[in-house]
């Protein structure tokens, strides 16, 4: 049965207009609050913005007219409905930019991590932005006229497009000229343009990485000093979505770190981040490359920290709560704990704190050597935060229930979220409770830090992953916190205090594990480590 109002038909120029048009008007929400935002109609903008509407329109009917024709028209703009749907959803709901960063996330999320997205909202802007129209381009025939018909109609509406936006664009250049230069951040909103380049952007790269490389090694050279007697027992945490300044050993008012406080750890308060996503952060942190020279395309093609402490005879072991190591412990000893085969303390989901529940028996098994070992938490991992931490530590109520963050207020979404950064600082004490177990057999310490941060409504952004280029500091401002057991009696404390407000970056994660285990290799950096400000001459 054929689709009625549409009953005879409509040419292919006609559904390409229409999809834009539709496309536009409700997939870019965000965009448009932005612009209007940056651009107040009051202040003698009104032409300039019917401007930019009409371009951005013309860019978006572009956009399908150039990647569809003949039998693949109707697929294609089918394609980009169901695309531009729940990017509108992600956009519009949480305020985040779909770069390629965020589809690596995406890729790389395990099943219970994506359970935690789908919401009502969701499945709506799904069904009623994607689902339906396309059904509805589906059912509406679209006779075909022949090739030369065809391509003359679809070479006519490019050159109209082309033609009207160049004079829009140049009666309006100052206006342009402006929103290019001084406002790229608004682009990064653009859908589907931006979705379908940031897509496009992060396939070739997948490609790439598949390519066979040689795999460059790193700090073959690393040693222990003969001159280094003792034992060291280290203990990296690897946070995960934590922000600086929910700790209250950084001055929260909230009580959320009373185990970090109560075992005297230090906390270096002004600490950033190297990115804004798991996927770029936590490579970047065990990279010898740094900050600026950073990238994730051949980060794969050279060895990182673990390695390095291999080479110099160190056991290490990582063990992840989270999806997984995004590559660092490829060439480790690495144990899941995000099933209860494995860990021990499983509710309404695995918990971080079962990651330490066989580590004395590992510690027990491996008699000789130093020992370093990587805990990566599920930590503060969003949006459904009241997941992340067990009932008896809901401290802080009443706690947002629903992981669909627009059904809570502020108030709630911070209860939840803080109730999951005290049940980290349990975990923390824990950790540090094992090893004040071995203290007298090994210099041991503890180093947490955070992959990023999160952002909880702050200026409409909620959750994580915006380029770090225009991140807010509640994305890239995270927690960094060092714990020494009586061992390290060569490190001057006071010093370490005095430098807690300086400001220190991922960059200095591999520094100071290199110093943390007393390791000789030139790729050790002293001004970099976080503790060799503070170290007594013998």
């Amino acid at each position: 049965m054929k689709f009625r109002p549409f009953a005879k038909g409509l040419s292919s120029t006609s559904l390409i207009l229409f999809t834009a048009l539709f496309i536009t008007a409700t997939g870019n929400l965000t965009f448009m609050a932005n612009v209007l935002n940056t651009y107040p109609p009051g202040s003698g903008n009104v032409s300039n913005l019917a401007s930019l509407a009409f371009v951005f329109l013309a860019a978006n009917t572009l956009l399908l007219a150039m990647t569809s024709l003949g039998r693949a028209t109707k697929p294609v703009l089918i394609f980009f409905l169901l695309l531009s749907a729940p990017a509108a959803y992600f956009i519009d709901s949480y305020g985040i930019v779909i770069s390629d960063e965020m589809l690596q996330n995406v890729v790389q999320t395990n099943a219970a991590e994506a359970f935690d997205l789908i919401t009502e909202k969701m499945v709506f802007y799904i069904v009623l932005l994607g689902v339906l129209p396309a059904a509805i381009i589906a059912k509406i025939p679209c006779p075909w006229r022949g090739w030369l018909p065809e391509l003359k109609a679809r070479a006519l509406l490019i050159v109209i497009l082309l033609a009207t936006a160049a004079a829009v664009v140049m009666a309006s250049s100052g206006f342009f000229a402006s929103f290019a230069r001084e406002h790229k951040s608004l682009r990064t909103h653009a859908n589907p343009s931006y979705t379908l380049y940031s897509a496009i952007k992060y396939a070739s790269q997948a490609i790439t990485s598949r390519q066979p490389k040689t795999l460059k090694v790193m700090g073959a050279d690393a040693h222990i000093p003969a001159a280094d007697q003792g034992r060291e027992l280290i203990i990296l945490v690897v946070g995960e979505t934590a922000r600086a300044d929910r700790f209250s050993i950084n001055g929260y008012a909230r009580e959320t770190s009373p185990q970090l406080q109560a075992a005297q750890a230090i906390s270096f308060s002004n600490f950033r981040a190297c990115g804004t996503s798991t996927a770029v952060s936590v490579p970047c942190m065990f990279s010898a490359s740094g900050m600026a020279d950073f990238d994730l395309k051949k980060e794969g093609t050279q060895e990182n920290l673990l390695d390095v402490l291999r080479h110099a005879g160190i056991n290490v072991l990582w063990l992840d709560n989270n999806s997984d190591s995004k590559g660092v412990a490829i060439r480790t000893p690495y144990q899941d704990y995000k099933t209860p085969e494995r860990n021990p303390v499983c509710d309404l989901e695995c918990r971080d704190e079962g990651m330490l529940s066989k580590l004395q028996d590992y510690i027990d098994n491996h008699p000789t050597g130093d020992i370093f070992i990587v805990l990566h938490q599920m930590g503060n991992h969003g949006p459904a935060y009241y997941k992340r931490y067990p009932p008896e530590f809901e401290k802080f109520r009443p706690a947002c229930k629903n992981n669909e963050l627009g059904k809570c207020s502020t108030e709630e979404i911070s209860n939840a979220y803080d109730n999951a950064i005290l049940y980290t600082d349990h975990f923390l004490g824990k950790a540090i409770a094992l090893l004040k177990q071995n203290d007298a057999s090994f210099e041991t310490g503890l180093f947490y830090v955070s992959d990023h941060g999160e952002s909880l409504g702050e200026n409409g952004l909620f959750l994580h992953g915006l380029p770090r280029a225009i991140a807010p500091d509640s994305q890239l401002l995270v927690p960094a916190i060092i714990w020494l057991g009586s061992g390290f009696r060569d490190i001057d404390k006071p010093a370490m205090l005095k430098k807690r407000k300086d400001r220190f970056s991922h960059d200095n994660v591999f520094h100071t594990i290199l110093g943390m285990m007393e390791i000789g290799t030139e790729l050790y950096r002293p001004e970099l480590d976080l503790l060799g400000c503070c170290k007594i001459p013998d």
